[in-house]
């Protein structure tokens, strides 16, 4: 095979000239010009944040039409004037000098050469057509992600399902939030949590488990700092993180022993008569069954699998009991498991047979990671059909189909395949063109060097980023070029289901374009354009999403339009048409901070929450003589996001955090192994090995080490286990070994 053959994945990286050209910008182009014509040329405007899943309010300034800088926004309900390193630094990766601003092409041997849309779009559909032609309709996938704008997500995923025949599609949402899309959908009957962020100030405990907010949602830590009534703050992590040094009572828990852990609580609780029997008899079903399941975890057995003393787990049930407002937060330390799912739902038993759900300070509360996980949980159309309705049930297919004005047979009546599944297609040859959209796959996935070397035996690899430099992006035979935050606007949804808005207040680089024109361009070059006629516009999509949402429990058909999010400081899901932000009566703040499930009544048929569980099962790789510690991975800093895509282009934020990879290991096992303070170590595992520079602290307990996600070598040595309910991948937990390196 030639290197620029269909199949052929020279490295892009061999590519020594420039990455980028600017061409000539071409009037009416989608997405190009000045800011919108509504925005003075020197004003300042409105918008939320881009990175995290917080959404905090940021208020931009304008030059000439142009960003100059921006400032948090002192009004807006979530942040209150307050912003992260990120935050006060996310106009800069819009300037970085590699952004893509043209659409590159692979080349005779293996090189990019820079194309324009059209013969970008051609190569495009006559790729993949031809692929599907010859290996069948689903011979294709797409990989996106929980970064871009409500409105892009669910065009991409009509484009692909009800125009382009596809079916297998999944987004980066199935690394961090999957777990508490499933574990929600199964408890409650819908993905919703319950949640406002004013519960972080209205707690008298507050339960962390697995989540470091200090670093990972520093505005939230915010929140909780702003609480007045002198909280007791319990954090559940194996690593003494930043949040734990913080708290009232850190429990260092044994690696993965979470969900022995709370099924300990919930017995503690039932046995000592500390529920909330009205509520259960009420609002759930299961808890016989719960009650008889959780007899043999005794404070003996649980302390023998957790690591902790038998007064700690006493006095850690007592603490919930006494709270009149308790409210259980989770994060990756839950989410990325190998049996998340169930430690999810253990959390959420706990918070309903103690009635800690749906009042103020309460909860069982997912921290979502990425900006716009929530968007891509209810309207992606990849494993839930749009509007969080069902795909295998016919109903709702046709209420889709009529919505959307397209032939009820073009909806497919099963989901898609989850992230591995897709990753195993390609393995398995089923799958031959994949189009990776906003996500740096070949970094973050799980067993990277498996998932890299898989590409290898694609016949078409499409990635669509800001950047043609990222690991994935320099793998691709067609590279497009799109439009970042702050050069497109629609909207995102935050974790306490908040719709913010986002605006174009930057040009897009040379020919880069909003990934929702990308789509419809796609969509035209495809022949499918007629299907979306409606979706002239994001603020025009927004009005198709809002009557799919129209009595489902994500209803939004009362938010009138993007006007009205902004004048709002943003809006919480549900808003069903013709219902009052402000019941009379509510308190002052009332129309900005909604909670879920105040009347005890959930989304299953009947009314009523599932209590859900099932036994605990061993970790998939345990140490042993030759891989003897537990390696943990997590955020690094509050100035790090996920692969550095975007953050990395900032010499703030690279100042704010270690540049070359890091290892946190515990004096004691520093001892035996022979390893210094800031010297160099090679850690491996079975699947890989890297060398990071020692940092020896007592944050990590003998037998454990930590590495931060953001380094693109880490995920060499991650563990491909997987829950299997969410289909979510076990970043937490792997088996290795620590050797110094010889000066």
């Amino acid at each position: 095979m030639s290197p620029g053959a269909p199949g052929s994945n020279t490295p892009l990286r061999e590519w020594t000239g420039p990455l980028t050209q600017e061409l000539v910008l071409r009037p009416g182009d989608f997405g190009l010009g000045q800011v919108p014509a509504r925005l003075a040329p020197d004003a300042t405007t409105t918008l939320v944040c881009g990175f995290c899943s917080t959404g905090c309010g940021l208020k931009v300034h304008l030059k000439q039409g142009e960003a100059v800088n921006l400032t948090a926004d002192t009004l807006y309900p979530v942040n209150l004037g307050m912003a992260c390193p990120k935050g006060w630094e996310a106009l800069t990766p819009l300037a970085a000098p590699d952004r893509g601003t043209t659409p590159l092409l692979r080349g005779p041997g293996g090189l990019p050469r820079p194309v324009g849309w059209e013969e970008a779009l051609r190569e495009f559909t006559t790729r993949m057509k031809g692929i599907q032609a010859a290996h069948g309709p689903h011979s294709i996938a797409f990989l996106s992600t929980g970064q871009i704008c409500t409105e892009e997500m669910a065009l991409l995923g009509s484009l692909f399902k009800f125009g382009m025949g596809g079916l297998h599609c999944d987004s980066n949402t199935r690394q961090c939030m999957a777990t508490a899309h499933v574990a929600y959908k199964q408890s409650f009957g819908f993905d919703a949590p319950p949640f406002t962020y004013t519960d972080f100030e209205e707690s008298d405990v507050l339960v962390f488990i697995g989540a470091n907010p200090c670093i990972a949602h520093p505005i939230l830590w915010q929140r909780v700092q702003r609480n007045p009534h002198q909280p007791e703050i319990i954090v559940v992590d194996p690593r003494k993180t930043e949040t734990a040094m913080a708290a009232t009572r850190h429990h260092a828990i044994l690696p993965k022993s979470d969900l022995v852990l709370l099924y300990g609580l919930a017995h503690l609780l039932i046995r000592n008569g500390w529920i909330d029997p009205g509520f259960i008899a009420r609002s759930t079903t299961g808890f016989e069954e719960l009650s008889r399941f959780v007899e043999p975890f005794t404070p003996e057995c649980v302390s023998a699998a957790t690591g902790l003393t038998r007064e700690a787990l006493l006095d850690f049930a007592t603490a919930i009991h006494r709270g009149r407002r308790v409210s259980f937060w989770w994060t990756m330390g839950v989410n990325q498991s190998h049996e998340a799912t169930r430690t999810a739902q253990a959390i959420i038993n706990l918070a309903l047979i103690t009635g800690n759900i749906g009042r103020p300070g309460t909860g069982a509360n997912s921290i979502t990671g990425q900006c716009n996980a929530m968007g891509s949980r209810l309207y992606a159309n990849v494993t839930s059909l749009l509007g969080g309705h069902d795909f295998s049930n016919p109903d709702h297919r046709a209420r889709v189909a009529g919505v959307l004005g397209v032939p009820a047979e073009r909806i497919p009546s099963e989901p898609s395949w989850s992230y591995d599944q897709i990753i195993d297609g390609i393995d398995a040859g089923t799958i031959k063109g994949l189009w990776v959209i906003a996500t740096n796959s070949s970094h973050s996935w799980v067993h990277q060097g498996g998932f890299n070397r898989l590409l290898g035996k694609l016949d078409f690899l499409v990635v669509q980023d800001l950047y043609p430099t990222t690991e994935t992006a320099r793998r691709a035979h067609l590279y497009l070029p799109g439009a970042g935050w702050g050069e497109k606007e629609g909207t995102l949804i935050n974790s306490e289901r908040r719709l913010g808005l986002v605006k174009k207040v930057s040009r897009a680089p040379g020919l880069a374009l909003a990934d929702f024109h990308i789509f419809r361009l796609v969509a035209e070059s495809w022949g499918c354009g007629g299907m979306f006629r409606r979706w002239q516009s994001p603020e025009a999509a927004f009005q198709v999403l809002k009557e799919l949402s129209r009595g489902r429990p994500c209803d939004i058909s009362g938010i009138r339009d993007y006007r009205m999010i902004e004048e709002w400081g943003g809006i919480q899901w549900p808003l069903p048409e013709g219902s009052p932000l402000v019941a009379p009566g509510a308190e002052a703040d009332a129309r900005t901070h909604r909670r879920l499930f105040a009347d005890g009544t959930f989304y299953h048929a009947d009314g009523r929450a599932r209590l859900l569980f099932d036994p605990p099962r061993s970790v998939p790789e345990p140490p042993d003589a030759e891989f003897p510690l537990v390696l943990l991975t997590g955020r690094g800093t509050s100035a790090q996001w996920h692969t550095g895509s975007r953050t990395n282009k900032s010499s703030i934020l690279r100042g704010l955090a270690p540049t070359e990879c890091y290892l946190e290991i515990s004096p004691a096992d520093a001892r035996t192994l022979g390893v210094g303070p800031n010297t160099q170590v090679q850690v491996s595992s079975r699947r890989g090995s890297l060398v990071a520079t020692a940092l020896v602290t007592s944050v990590v307990q003998p037998g454990q080490v930590f590495l931060p996600m953001h380094y693109p070598e880490v995920n060499q040595l991650t563990h491909p286990g997987f829950d299997p309910h969410s289909r979510q991948p076990s970043y937490k937990h792997c088996a290795v070994r620590v050797e110094a390196i010889a000066r």
